[in-house]
């Protein structure tokens, strides 16, 4: 209010004196100024006799002369307050600006604006700031549970958690299912702890799984052994039971071997000799060596290879493995006097090759688990107590260090195909 006064004051009043402007234009300004501070303006010379007015309502009139008027009475302050010489019937804020022309002062300019509405102001600028202040209090408040509620006590249980994995307990789940980055991290937390259990499991199977392999023939032999050493078996009977000591032999041999190449992809040491070689010589010869096992069960296989020569790039030797594994479970499997086929697919860039018998088959709830190191079934224990459980794992293990796939297709009491691919040699 006082620097609009004093803005009036100086800027524009002057010009009435200099003779610039009409009283009628200053009617037009005062009348303005009084709409926009709705107060009342009296514009009086040095004597107080009023030169023009404009007013907001509080009173019918503006006197035509200041009884007494003082322009010094406000002292130091910038305004007065009271009715101002009786003149109003409220209490009433006046502001004095002084109206200066060529260094002289002509007259003044009084804004009188109601106490009330200043209070009023101020409580309602007062209201809006606490209830601003509340509503900044209430929000916080809101994101500090949030806060609260979201990240740190979901933080909490993650960081509990985790110190009970890091102190071997892998029971522990996460509770935390938010679809956020913090869900994200639990979830992952709670796959890690399950992956780790299951290698926990799977290392305690192995164990015994290995236990049990090494034990059953060197039961066997210890058994053979001591008979044969303390006479309870006689020199004419030692032939056969020297037999099956060297039976058992081949087959702690056997489960040596394959735990050794199974190591070898554990450590991920295994370097793969690539060669380019015709795949069709290989299963040839590979199906050659099982002529004798196949002729005593009445078995035959039967190559239905492509017409023309495949080359593969890949580890000879590796490869050669994979077939004699898988012949060697499709005659385990095979019923006698039935038929093994083997049939190579060249399509694209790479060749499929399927060994498929008409055997057993694989129980449905078995299928997922045959790659599964030492994993047997019923049937498979029942039917050859040779087997190590190791083969379709190294099978499997070294398809894959080709960056390559295999699958099977299985049907219980109609037998089981095994298909894998290898890349074709590039020209």
């Amino acid at each position: 209010m006082y620097q609009s006064a004093n803005l009036l004051a100086s800027n524009y009043l002057p010009d009435y004196f200099s003779k610039t402007i009409a009283l009628a234009d200053v009617y037009t300004q005062l009348n303005g100024m009084s709409d926009y501070l709705n107060s009342d303006i009296w514009f009086v010379d040095n004597e107080g006799s009023l030169l023009a007015s404009a007013k907001s309502g509080d009173v019918s009139y503006a006197p035509s002369r200041i009884e007494n008027f003082d322009p010094a009475e406000s002292g130091g302050s910038t305004y007065l307050t009271g009715d101002y010489h009786g003149y109003f019937n409220s209490e009433m804020i006046t502001v004095i600006a002084p109206v200066t022309e060529n260094f002289s002062t002509h007259g003044y300019l009084l804004v009188h604006k109601p106490y009330s509405q200043i209070t009023d102001a101020h409580s309602v600028l007062m209201r809006n700031t606490y209830i601003v202040i509340l509503i900044i209090y209430v929000l916080s408040f809101i994101i500090l549970l949030g806060v609260h509620f979201l990240i740190y006590r979901p933080l909490v249980k993650i960081t509990n958690a985790a110190k009970q994995y890091a102190s071997g307990n892998l029971d522990v789940v996460i509770p935390v299912n938010t679809q956020d980055e913090i869900g994200y991290l639990s979830a992952s937390l709670n796959y890690m702890s399950s992956q780790l259990k299951d290698m926990e499991d799977y290392q305690k199977k192995f164990v015994a799984n290995v236990s049990h392999d090494f034990r059953s023939p060197l039961t066997s032999i210890k058994g053979y052994v001591e008979a044969m050493a303390d006479g309870t078996i006689p020199p004419e009977m030692q032939g056969k039971y020297l037999n099956i000591i060297l039976f058992e032999t081949e087959r702690l041999t056997d489960l040596t071997r394959d735990l050794l190449t199974l190591n070898e992809f554990d450590t991920k040491d295994l370097l793969l000799d690539k060669t380019d070689f015709d795949i069709h010589e290989v299963i040839r010869n590979t199906a050659a060596s099982f002529e004798g096992t196949c002729t005593a069960k009445k078995i035959s296989i039967e190559l239905l290879l492509a017409t023309r020569t495949l080359y593969v790039h890949a580890d000879q030797h590796k490869i050669q493995q994979v077939l004699y594994n898988l012949l060697d479970n499709a005659i385990k499997f095979s019923n006698p006097e039935s038929t093994i086929t083997i049939e190579t697919t060249p399509r694209g860039d790479k060749v499929y090759t399927s060994v498929k018998d008409y055997g057993i088959g694989i129980p449905k709830s078995s299928i997922n688990k045959i790659w599964e190191r030492f994993y047997k079934s019923d049937l498979s224990r029942g039917k050859d107590k040779k087997g190590t459980g190791l083969g379709l794992s190294i099978v499997k293990e070294i398809i894959q260090a080709h960056n390559e796939n295999i699958n099977v297709i299985s049907t219980e009491g109609v037998g089981t195909e095994f298909i894998f691919s290898l890349p074709l040699t590039k020209k």
